[in-house]
């Protein structure tokens, strides 16, 4: 028998009150973040989270930012500059850490973090512990042996780089190539470089770089990172791969300070990927920079050729001029010595000893450096020439004396002389003297000369004297 319904007290006393409706609240984005992060802070104000470090990044601030993570899932923490600077260890990847803070929420990405007050190493990592697991296995293999690695080609022809095709890797590797050595081809063989593909993809790669027969060396490449981006080249597969290479590998995997079991396989680990490039031209780079050197000091030594030429051309025109004053002083002492024969008849013992002496003084001049006895010479020949000049002076003067005298006596033997008192000279048109009346007809033009000058007459009439001479 079902029993009756309970009934309300406001159904007893006839009426019912309709619920009241719920009223929609909307919430700003801010505003709701803001509340949440007040509800979590107060609820997980204290709380000690264990977990593996990852994606471990120090800020320039001092403030320390890390991942926590366990096989299931992850949380950011951040540690402030004072909370970081007061750890005794450093915080790195793949370290298994306890820590203490609180839970917050930052607001400008909406995301939960932990505000980590105090860390605690508690052991090695997975990712670590694998790690350590795998190199022994290898390394009791002999993978890790230096006895099976093989040296790089001193010039190889082509090298086939292993990486992503979009990275910085393969540009900064193009770019040291073709400044080191530019006739050296590079292959890319395209692949993933972290995740889960990577894994079968540079495996891939590298056995068909091999099978390809198109090049001398191999480079397995990848930039930075965190120990889950460069996980794949920690694993059993590419290890393996690696190993079974029939070319040389180098392994540029991360930076300096990573280190991949693709390293310890690799027939050579590269710090970076730049690095690599350096290592597999590094032969070139030196034949290069020893041509460099040899073109420099060859450039040297032509210089020191053209300025010892310059100097010897130098030396040359020295000479030159040298020779030039020899000649121009043989020239004069060839005059010298021809004014001595001019003047020999004219001048006395004396002069002619002079002469002898400035022809010596000459020769001596010829004998010896130009230059250091030229003003000497110049000195000597100075009192010579005065010398040679006085003697001249007199030789002049008597012969001066002697012609005065010849001309004194011409004067006085000279036709002129008679006409000075007197007489004339008379000549036809031809010049001729006329003696003779004979000589004469009438209306020729005769010249008669005078001592101060002639003139022209015609002869109009022939008489004979009173001695029966025309």
């Amino acid at each position: 028998m079902n029993r009756p319904e309970a009934l309300t007290p406001q159904q007893q006393l006839g009426f019912t009150f309709e619920e009241p409706k719920s009223v929609r609240r909307i919430w700003p984005v801010r505003e709701l973040v803001s509340h949440v992060c007040g509800q979590v802070e107060r609820e997980y104000s204290d709380v000690w989270v264990e977990g593996e470090i990852s994606n471990c990044r120090p800020a320039p601030s001092g403030h320390l930012y890390f991942t926590l993570k366990d096989a299931d899932a992850q949380l950011p923490v951040v540690l402030f500059r004072r909370q970081a600077l007061l750890l005794r260890f450093k915080p790195a990847d793949g370290q298994h850490v306890l820590v203490r803070g609180r839970v917050s929420v930052y607001p400008q990405r909406g995301q939960l973090q932990l505000v980590g007050e105090t860390v605690e190493p508690v052991g090695a990592g997975s990712l670590q512990l694998a790690f350590e697991q795998l190199r022994e296995k290898l390394k009791a293999e002999g993978l890790f042996d230096s006895a099976r690695k093989r040296p790089l080609p001193a010039f190889p022809r082509s090298v086939g780089i292993v990486t992503s095709p979009t990275g910085a890797v393969i540009r900064d590797f193009l770019n040291i190539v073709g400044r080191r050595h530019a006739g050296l081809n590079v292959v890319l063989c395209p692949a993933a470089v972290q995740g889960e593909q990577a894994i079968a993809e540079v495996e891939l790669a590298i056995a068909h770089l091999n099978a390809s027969g198109l090049v001398d060396v191999i480079v397995v490449a990848r930039g930075g990172g965190s120990a889950e981006d460069l996980a794949a080249f920690n694993s059993e597969r590419i290890a393996r791969a690696i190993a079974a290479s029939g070319l040389p590998v180098v392994s540029a995997v991360g930076h300096e300070t990573d280190f991949t079991i693709a390293d310890f396989v690799a027939d050579l680990r590269a710090p970076t990927p730049s690095a690599a490039a350096e290592l597999i031209t590094e032969a070139q780079h030196r034949v290069a920079e020893r041509v460099a050197n040899q073109a420099s000091r060859l450039e040297r030594a032509a210089r020191f050729q053209v300025l010892h030429a310059r100097q010897k051309l130098d030396r040359v025109a020295v000479e030159r001029a040298e020779r030039k004053v020899s000649g121009n002083l043989r020239r004069v002492s060839q005059r010298l010595d021809d004014l001595e024969f001019r003047l020999d008849g004219a001048m006395n013992g004396g002069i002619r000893m002079h002469q002898r002496a400035v022809a010596e003084l000459a020769a001596d001049v010829l004998h010896h450096e130009p230059r250091q006895l030229l003003a000497r010479a110049r000195e000597r020949l100075g009192v010579s020439d005065t010398r040679i000049e006085r003697s001249v002076e007199r030789t002049v003067r008597r012969a001066s004396a002697r012609v005065d005298a010849l001309n004194a006596r011409l004067r006085s033997l000279s036709p002129l002389a008679v006409l000075e008192r007197g007489y004339a000279l008379v000549m036809n048109e031809d010049g001729a003297v006329i003696r003779s009346l004979s000589q004469v007809s009438e209306q020729d033009k005769l010249r008669t000369r005078l001592s101060d000058g002639e003139f022209v007459s015609t002869v109009e009439e022939v008489r004979e004297s009173s001695s029966g001479t025309k």
